[in-house]
């Protein structure tokens, strides 16, 4: 078996990438891989390698993030941070930042099933063909995902120059 280091130094940020999918909170994403190199570390011997450690791990932090999103402490937080959201009056400045974080409200706006195969292309790289490998799906049904989501984003933007419009 791979040195506990080496395994974490190999997948580790891969893994927080696929959690944030998910959670869409990197220190709650980070946690959760934690979390499954823990478990991963106290019951390798159920690993049957059947598939590659890879795809274990990121089925395991896929899983991981899910039961969090259905957690009592999950929907604690979210309620916190709509009660709270708006006391910290901090604005940014800098104009890129404001668009980067409605670009990112946008996409996590975009159903599960579209937003996951749109980060995997354009933030990870991946192929379809790994991309359809990963989400055990067609690749003819990623490609459709990924169409639907590009054009899903687009409507948000387009509404959102309409409102602007309308509102000068």
């Amino acid at each position: 078996m791979k040195h506990l280091d080496t395994i974490m130094n190999e997948h580790s940020r891969y893994l927080v990438r696929i959690s944030y999918l998910y959670v869409k909170n990197w220190a709650t994403a980070e946690d959760i891989v934690q979390e499954v190199f823990v478990t991963y570390f106290q019951k390798s011997e159920q690993f049957r390698h059947e598939s590659s450690l890879r795809t274990y791990l990121t089925t395991m932090t896929a899983n991981r993030s899910k039961d969090y999103l259905r957690s009592w402490k999950h929907k604690k937080d979210v309620l916190f941070e709509t009660i709270f959201a708006n006391s910290n009056g901090v604005e940014q400045s800098i104009l890129e930042k404001e668009q980067l974080a409605e670009l990112e409200k946008k996409i996590f706006q975009l159903p599960l099933k579209y937003r996951e195969p749109l980060i995997l292309y354009y933030y990870d790289e991946q192929s379809i063909a790994d991309i359809a490998s990963y989400l055990q799906l067609n690749e003819n049904t990623v490609k459709t995902r990924l169409r639907r989501a590009k054009h899903q984003m687009k409507e948000f933007f387009n509404e959102e120059e309409m409102e602007g419009w309308q509102s000068e």
